[in-house]
């Protein structure tokens, strides 16, 4: 009898077992829902973090052009990494090996540092080189630091992307009388960005989140993006609506743009 029972307990089938598991889940899920409901004072949070008047005013001060700060941030940041990532890339694949060990060695420095040192040592461009003037400044000193550092993670994906480009329709390139470069350019580089769209996009998503780090620079009240603006005002009035108003707008902008790589993620699986 007792050997009958335990052999039925070893057959407990894969099924039965999985059910089981989404149970246990389920069920922690309604305790943790229960504790919250038992011991958050819902109140208390509601005018901490949601208080009706502080969300009215900060979306009547400057948030629109604190938003759009914010893109410019971004777009900025974004172009220039392109560019330098772009040129990194192609030196990692050169025949030349300083060209090689350059762009290693570039990619390494600025993956390997927090993007918050890049940006204030960019703010201090012109004490390091007196009569330097960045150009529109602050967006100019913002695009340098978090434009550095994104070209250090963008030229790994394009530089994969280069190398999954064909290398037969190189060679017919070349067959038909065009120079490298010219096929580089013309041939490589357009399928190239075609193929890692979808992770540049992700990179985007990224950059727009590591904007809320020009907070520590110094910012005017014209140039002030979503965390620096989101924290004034917080720190204003006590009260932390202002920054959850201000991180309901990065989602405004983070999410579409995580929508859009789902997308495209999915119709480049279907097109192999």
């Amino acid at each position: 009898m007792t050997a009958t029972t335990v052999g039925s307990r070893k057959k407990v089938s894969p099924r039965k077992k999985a059910q089981r598991i989404r149970i246990a889940q389920y069920a922690v899920l309604v305790v943790v829902v229960l504790l919250a409901v038992l011991f958050i004072d819902a109140r208390q949070v509601q005018q901490v973090f949601f208080r009706p008047d502080m969300i009215a005013k900060t979306l009547s001060k400057n948030l629109p052009l604190a938003f759009l700060n914010t893109l410019a941030y971004t777009a900025g940041a974004f172009v220039f990494g392109l560019v330098v990532g772009t040129v990194l890339a192609l030196m990692k694949l050169s025949q030349i090996a300083p060209y090689r060990w350059l762009a290693n060695i570039y990619t390494e420095f600025f993956r390997g540092i927090p993007a918050l040192i890049v940006l204030l040592a960019a703010g201090l461009l012109p004490v390091g080189f007196p009569g330097l003037k960045v150009p529109f400044d602050p967006y100019g000193t913002v695009w340098i630091g978090l434009g550095l550092v994104s070209a250090a993670y963008m030229s790994e994906t394009i530089r994969a992307g280069i190398q999954a480009v064909p290398k037969g329709q190189i060679e017919a390139a070349r067959s038909l009388g065009m120079s490298s470069g010219l096929a580089t350019r013309r041939i490589v580089l357009p399928q190239a960005f075609r193929i890692v769209t979808p992770p540049l996009t992700n990179e985007l998503v990224l950059l727009t989140k590591d904007s809320s780090l020009v907070y520590v620079l110094g910012l005017t009240a014209q140039t002030y993006e979503l965390t620096k603006y989101g924290k004034d005002l917080s720190n204003t009035h006590a009260n932390m609506t202002p920054l959850i108003v201000a991180g309901l707008c990065y989602l405004v902008i983070t999410l579409p743009l995580s929508f859009l790589v789902r997308k495209m993620e999915a119709r480049q699986a279907r097109s192999k």
